[in-house]
């Protein structure tokens, strides 16, 4: 079954699409890259489906991602469409441990997002700056004020929690 197929098949629930899409990138039976040329080129929807594809893939083994995959999730953080945010930003949560030095664009595409009136793009930015402070890497110097501010301004307790976790895990 090609992915065209896969994703135009109608009777598979969307879930079971990602799954599927997931295992065939940790089975190395489509290779990554492949998969983010494809995702580059299609509407919306069937990209977040990719995207949330690759997060799956990359909680299960973050070492499968390379800068193109950091590059391609870097860049669809600014996308419109608030799915592709948000799985990038978990992409990003996942694989950041792999490339401390090459954070400098995620980071600034990530803050922008923190403004983002909805709840799951915020709490995603979130996942993946918390996760990027624990690193402690030369960018903490900006980044662990901004996060002190954003758990401050940020209203949802769910989002709160996830900045207070990173700040206290950073400040020991």
């Amino acid at each position: 079954m090609t992915i065209d197929e896969l994703l135009k098949n109608k009777t598979l629930k969307p879930k079971e699409k990602t799954e599927t899409i997931s295992k065939w990138i940790l089975d190395k039976s489509f290779p990554l890259d492949e998969l983010i040329a494809y995702a580059e080129k299609q509407k919306d929807s069937v990209k977040a489906t990719c995207i949330e594809a690759i997060e799956y893939a990359t909680q299960q083994n973050p070492n499968i991602a390379n800068e193109t995959v950091l590059t391609f999730v870097t860049d669809t953080l600014i996308a419109k469409a608030p799915r592709i945010k948000w799985e990038s930003a978990k992409v990003i949560g996942n694989i950041a441990h792999l490339f401390p030095t090459m954070l400098e664009k995620p980071i600034a595409h990530l803050l922008m997002n923190t403004e983002h009136e909805g709840t799951v793009v915020r709490w995603s930015t979130a996942f993946a700056l918390g996760k990027i402070l624990q690193l402690e890497t030369k960018h903490n110097q900006e980044l662990l004020p901004a996060l002190e501010n954003l758990y401050e301004k940020e209203e949802k307790n769910s989002i709160k929690k996830i900045y207070l976790t990173a700040l206290k895990k950073t400040k020991k």
